[in-house]
């Protein structure tokens, strides 16, 4: 019912009526006609079953098999590539919130067709100083839209972040990990809750793993991670 409501909501509300924001068609549903979004980079099937690296075949990847994330599984529809990529990166550094919306579609109807229960959904945070500078945190309305789908509970504070962290894109797998040491702070016990992290992009994993250890730490029973993209890991 609660579905039913929302996409009633959706084809009334003139603000999800825009125009494919690939080729323009005015015939486009949340800022996507339907032969754009087919179009879009899938991730494959064959993955690894935590990290979903891209594999030749089913199974774990080698550094999931070294050194596996905290976090138990990670869930993503699309391939970090164009133009999944080049809208995020002007939904995130642009300011053009209208993608916020069509990117929000995506990944809450890849979301609707898993079933997955969690007590709650939160966003990775930004630190202050990242929050004023970009005015909005993406992964929190990215959040907001697939709560709705899994009719869960979506929690903006109850993890935090301690510090402003260097830009993960330029670093290795290892720096990666070093750069997020104790960067992220949980507000209250976790027992045995079920919790679902989302961000818009995940490459290595290494951000997603620092927040779910954290939680774990404080009592999480599972911890997965929600992404709209899949980038390839860096080898170092």
């Amino acid at each position: 019912m609660l579905s039913n409501l929302t996409q009633l909501i959706i084809d009334k509300c003139t603000i999800f009526n825009q125009p494919c924001l690939l080729c323009g068609d005015w015939r486009a549903r949340l800022g996507f006609c339907t032969a754009c979004r087919e179009q879009l980079p899938r991730l494959p099937v064959t993955q690894c079953a935590r990290c979903a690296e891209p594999l030749a075949a089913a199974g774990l990847c080698g550094q999931c098999q070294r050194r596996p994330p905290a976090f138990d599984a990670l869930h993503a529809p699309y391939l970090f590539d164009y133009p999944i990529a080049a809208l995020i990166h002007a939904f995130k550094y642009g300011k053009q919130l209208q993608m916020g919306v069509a990117l929000s579609s995506l990944l809450a109807d890849f979301a609707a067709g898993h079933a997955h229960e969690y007590h709650f959904v939160i966003p990775v945070p930004l630190a202050k100083e990242r929050l004023a500078e970009r005015g909005f945190n993406q992964s929190h309305e990215l959040a907001k839209a697939i709560t709705v789908t899994m009719a869960s509970r979506l929690s903006a504070d109850l993890c935090w972040r301690k510090y402003n962290t260097r830009p993960q894109a330029s670093l290795g797998r290892a720096e990666r990990r070093k750069n997020l040491r104790h960067a992220f702070g949980v507000n209250c016990r976790c027992d045995g809750l079920s919790i679902a992290i989302v961000d818009d992009v995940a490459t290595s994993g290494a951000t997603l793993s620092a927040l779910a250890e954290i939680l774990k730490k404080q009592g999480a029973k599972r911890v997965d991670g929600w992404v709209l993209a899949r980038a390839f890991s860096p080898k170092t």
